[in-house]
């Protein structure tokens, strides 16, 4: 049986995949379950419930609101705000949990539901495990005044949120750090529309703004971190410093400079990581990444002292390594950035924060400062329609895959990896030069396919 839960919470087609009945129901079980682990002892259970502004977030939002609340649960639900927000108030509010009605950068027909738990945090798998086999039992109903209520937040959230991201690089009253710097922000018309225009502005920048109209419909639509097309042009149209975009709900940001050049999260990464060292905040000198970010960074991390540790894909993953080895920064290449001093999951617009701060106080530019991380050309081939469950065990994939690295020593690499969710294999090659990366992933593609026949 397919699990429910994905590397980032349930995830599908909006009232398809993800129905109202669903999202009451894990409403529900989440309830149940946290609260038969101990976490409302003592006291009436609370949560906070936000989301993205697709149009299906709305009836999404309600269901689980309603699920909880017939569980029991006192819930605030705090309209349009981004994933980080939300993270970050469970963490503060004083709140059991927190639930998030979004699927990222996903297109607008999509959503998902994801849980945190007290202190802001990711629930484990197994946690997770447990509300899907609790989903549909049947239960003992409160009733009277045993029931949850619901309630509206009027704003107070996302303006402290603001008041928190603008904390973490000084900026407060009179003191606006990113004073001089002309800022173009792409907001994906998703949940960051508002709060990250006004922290980059609060902090003192000149906000140059596309995309922040959310219409319920056109969530990345063409625009934020997955399209940055439109915010490349807007960036030297504006004649700005550099520009940022984020995803739909706001947990990851990729950068343009100021030539109109994309800056990926390795080399946001990298500019951090060299920043914090600088001030003497990277913990144990060490950056988290996980095994998609490009080789050039590991090689440049390397070289300015810094150890890098390597996970799988997912910022779940990325964290979970930050937190038993007590590091202070990790992050995907795709933008997910994780703090931990500010954040227990990826913020884009506190990435944005944080990179404008280390271009104002550097008095570089990011083209400049992104310059240390040289980026090994890359190539990914799919290969569909495989028996994914043996790319490691088959001995003729293995001997292949051993001669390509011979072949690339210590200038490249080669990493196959099965999909999550389809019958596929991705066949990822580093290299010197990009013939050599196309040819070695070319030939190792040839041999999945052969060999991973279905």
């Amino acid at each position: 049986m397919t699990r429910l839960f994905g590397t980032d919470g349930v995830r599908g087609l909006a009232n398809r995949d993800v129905t109202a009945e669903l999202a009451l129901d894990l409403g529900v079980a989440a309830a149940h379950v946290l609260g038969t682990s101990g976490t409302f002892e003592g006291h009436r259970p609370r949560a906070v419930v936000g989301r993205d502004p697709r149009i299906s977030g709305e009836f999404l939002s309600a269901a689980v609101a309603a699920g909880l609340a017939s569980a029991g649960v006192d819930v605030l639900n705090l309209g349009v705000l981004p994933t980080p927000a939300i993270a970050y108030l469970t963490a503060t509010a004083d709140v059991d949990l927190g639930v998030v009605l979004s699927a990222s950068h996903n297109a607008m027909p999509d959503n998902g539901i994801k849980f945190f738990a007290r202190g802001g945090v990711k629930l484990p798998d197994a946690v997770e495990d447990a509300i899907e086999a609790r989903l549909n039992e049947d239960w003992e109903r409160p009733l009277g005044a045993a029931v949850g209520h619901i309630q509206s937040d009027t704003g107070k959230a996302g303006d402290s949120y603001v008041e928190h991201l603008i904390g973490s690089i000084g900026a407060s009253g009179s003191a606006q750090p990113l004073a001089g710097l002309r800022i173009a922000v792409d907001c994906a018309n998703g949940a960051a529309s508002e709060v990250g225009p006004a922290a980059l502005r609060a902090a003192g920048a000149d906000v140059v703004v596309i995309n922040a109209s959310p219409d319920g419909r056109n969530i990345n639509e063409k625009c934020g971190s997955t399209h940055p097309e439109q915010l490349q042009a807007v960036v030297v149209a504006s004649e700005a410093h550099f520009g940022v975009a984020f995803d739909g709900d706001a947990d990851r940001c990729l950068a343009v400079d100021h030539t109109g050049t994309l800056v990926d999260g390795d080399a946001i990464m990298g500019v951090l990581a060299l920043a914090l060292k600088d001030a003497g905040k990277l913990a144990h000198d060490t950056l988290v990444v996980t095994v998609m970010s490009n080789l050039g960074l590991i090689l440049a991390m390397e070289k300015a002292g810094i150890t890098t540790v390597q996970t799988g894909v997912g910022d779940r993953y990325v964290l979970e390594a930050m937190n038993e080895g007590g590091f202070s920064l990790g992050g995907e290449q795709s933008g997910h950035i994780i703090l931990s001093e500010y954040a227990t999951t990826g913020d884009g617009v506190l990435t944005a924060l944080k990179l404008a701060a280390r271009v104002q106080s550097s008095g570089t530019s990011l083209r400049d400062l992104a310059s240390v991380v040289t980026r090994l050309p890359q190539t990914l081939i799919n290969v569909a329609g495989v028996d994914k469950a043996r790319v490691t065990t088959d001995p003729v994939l293995t001997s292949a895959v051993e001669d390509a690295e011979r072949l690339l020593g210590s200038t490249g690499r080669v990493l196959l990896r099965s999909s999550g969710t389809e019958p596929l294999v991705r066949v990822m090659v580093e290299a010197a030069t990009q013939d050599q990366a196309d040819g070695v992933a070319q030939r190792l593609a040839d041999v999945v396919r052969e060999q991973l026949a279905l």
